[in-house]
């Protein structure tokens, strides 16, 4: 059963911070090309929805933040630049002068306007759903609706509200936990444990997500029960990936070992290869404001460490197989990727692809 609207079951994972030219290299290959939206106004969501329709009609994905702005907190605020302030001061830079702003923004109705506007044939949602209203005019448009779990109770959630399918994420995946039942990041299974009792407990399809960068990995997901794949590491040395210098020599240097899940930058945990920021001041911190209030406090200081070519404060989202990472073109790789696949699980029952 071929269960999403693209030609092979792969998935790009929407990753903050890289644009359209991903999501339409991926879409090109026959993936399903993701775009992350959290980051974006309305309008900027607009303008990269047109770049992706003029350059490809193939099925594209838009991905939400579901999660619930904190209250401002002055005490906690104070805290946290107090604990940055020896940071600011080696930056020669003034705490006072910061944009203090939030960074991520939640699904709301701008946004959900846009969707109604362009119908995707793809959105998914990170840490959670949004509201019943919302969600149910995502649904009239028609759009195929996703969103991660990291427990096989958030799973069964998700079903009893009524996803089309579940991404299951590990705790090997890069970027943000997709938790939003619990905030134990110690209770989150790896993937691979993770995966076949998710599969087990409902009736929907299930896509595997977390550290899978190649074809070995894509083929025994599906052995597992998966019926398609998430990919996010395995594109970041692509040139449609968009990262920086920075990044991309910490991917090319990272080891199994490289990464942590950490709360420093965004006031929420997300793994990421290791920095001096996270030695010293984590990975996890009490400190950090809720999510994503840390984010204004920490964004001034790793564009000055990296403006004097430093990723001592990057956010070098990454799962735990970066080192598998490859440089080349992200259409390519996607090909690539899921030929691997075929030469090691050449039928799979469920979603045979192209």
């Amino acid at each position: 059963m071929k269960i999403l609207p693209s030609r092979i079951p792969l998935i790009q994972a929407p990753m903050v911070g890289t644009l359209s030219p991903l999501t339409i290299a991926v879409c090109a290959a026959g993936g399903l090309g993701s775009l992350a939206c959290a980051a974006l106004t309305a309008a900027e969501l607009r303008e990269q929805i047109h770049a992706i329709r003029a350059a490809t009609s193939a099925p594209f994905n838009l991905n939400f933040f579901c999660h619930t702005p904190p209250v401002p907190d002055e005490e906690a605020e104070a805290k946290w630049y107090a604990a940055l302030a020896p940071y600011y001061r080696e930056a020669g830079l003034d705490p006072s002068a910061t944009e203090r702003k939030p960074g991520r923004a939640p699904f709301d109705a701008a946004m959900c306007e846009v969707i109604e506007e362009t119908k995707p044939a793809v959105v998914s949602f990170h840490f959670g759903l949004p509201d019943a209203t919302l969600l149910a005019r995502v649904r009239n448009t028609g759009a195929m609706i996703l969103s991660s779990a990291t427990t096989v109770e958030e799973a069964r959630f998700l079903e009893a509200h009524g996803v089309d399918a579940i991404i299951a994420q590990g705790a090997e995946a890069g970027g943000h936990r997709g938790m939003f039942l619990t905030d134990d990041i110690h209770a989150q299974p790896g993937l691979f444990a993770l995966l076949p009792q998710i599969v087990d407990a409902v009736k929907l399809p299930v896509i595997a997500a977390g550290a899978i960068a190649d074809g070995r990995g894509i083929a025994a997901a599906f052995v597992l029960g998966a019926s398609a794949v998430q990919l996010g590491s395995a594109y970041l040395l692509t040139p449609q990936a968009g990262r920086s210098n920075v990044h991309r020599a910490a991917v090319r240097a990272a080891r199994d070992d490289a990464t942590r899940l950490t709360n420093l930058y965004t006031g929420r945990p997300a793994r990421g290869l290791m920095t001096r920021f996270m030695r010293e001041q984590g990975p996890m911190s009490d400190v950090a404001p809720a999510f994503p209030l840390a984010t204004s406090a920490v964004e001034p200081l790793r564009k000055a460490f990296e403006k004097m070519g430093s990723g001592d404060f990057s956010l070098l989202w990454s799962g735990e197989a970066a080192a598998l990472a490859r440089e080349e073109d992200a259409e390519s790789l996607t090909r690539e990727l899921w030929n691997e696949a075929l030469k090691y699980h050449a039928v799979h029952p469920r979603d045979p692809g192209a």
